[in-house]
């Protein structure tokens, strides 16, 4: 199955068909193929921006899917919160969980690319973004992007996939990507989710393979976000990255110094809670 594109129609209209299938299982399945680990890689990234901007009043979501993370913080903070993503039946998914939890006055649900935000600059005092980055086709325009809607200042948040670097859990990771999920996809979810199964594994290793994690952390700096801070998660399995939009253009970050931030991936000490 393909996993990079030429332009983002083509990336756009992939992953809306990899995922106009998937809604009403999604939440579900994504923690059971992840041992459990989604939400807590989602709260840690949601950690990692209240760092930063405690006091935040208006909050972007990107790639926001059912909801998930957009619930996070209106748990976690009283700030309006604006999700976006690109797939209709998922927000179709998303605003009934919303609605579930009583946070309609919280949280509104909109269609919308990453590569191309609908807001003004500078308009949110924190975003997110959850597993895009794999799904664009030039991620340090789409990191310009992001930047973009965010106030000098405000925090920027993002968790990934990613690859276990040591042998053995690298090896472990391998197996259970190429075997394992695809089976146990099409066990739990049918055809829709054996075809994530069998993406998945091959999108995230060639993902890196064309952006190690040295020049993603060098894209957001370039974007002007400064203080980037990288994590990794759960043995490898999950990256966690975090930053503060530069407050005027002579402090944007010089992303020649970008292997310096990179050099924390891992050194971080992951705790067990969320």
């Amino acid at each position: 199955m393909r996993t990079h594109w030429d332009t983002d129609a083509q990336a756009n209209a992939f992953t809306r068909g990899l995922f106009d299938g998937l809604p009403e299982k999604y939440d579900l399945l994504a923690e059971v193929l992840s041992f459990g680990q989604n939400r807590r890689w989602r709260h840690a990234m949601v950690d990692a921006a209240l760092r930063l901007s405690p006091d935040a009043h208006r909050v972007l979501d990107v790639a926001t899917g059912t909801a998930g993370v957009a619930l996070a913080w209106s748990r976690r903070t009283p700030a309006d919160v604006i999700g976006v993503d690109l797939t209709e039946e998922m927000l179709r998914v998303g605003r009934d969980r919303v609605a579930r939890h009583n946070a309609e006055g919280q949280i509104r649900l909109v269609v919308g690319r990453a590569e191309q935000l609908p807001f003004p600059d500078a308009s949110f005092d924190a975003l997110t973004f959850t597993y895009l980055l794999r799904y664009v086709t030039d991620p340090a325009a789409t990191l310009r992007e992001l930047a973009r809607v965010v106030r000098p200042g405000g925090a920027i948040a993002s968790l990934e996939f990613a690859v276990p670097s040591r042998p053995v859990w690298h090896t472990a990771w391998r197996g259970y990507t190429r075997a394992v999920l695809p089976a146990a996809g099409f066990a739990t979810g049918g055809r829709e989710w054996a075809q994530v199964g069998r993406f998945l594994g091959p999108s995230i290793t060639e993902h890196y393979q064309r952006h190690p994690v040295e020049e993603t952390v060098a894209h957001w700096r370039e974007a002007g976000i400064e203080d980037v801070g990288v994590r990794t998660m759960s043995l490898g399995g999950g990256v966690v990255m975090w930053g503060r939009k530069a407050r005027s253009a002579k402090d944007a970050p010089d992303a020649t110094t970008a292997p310096e931030a990179a050099a924390t991936l891992g050194a971080e000490p992951e705790s067990n809670g969320a």
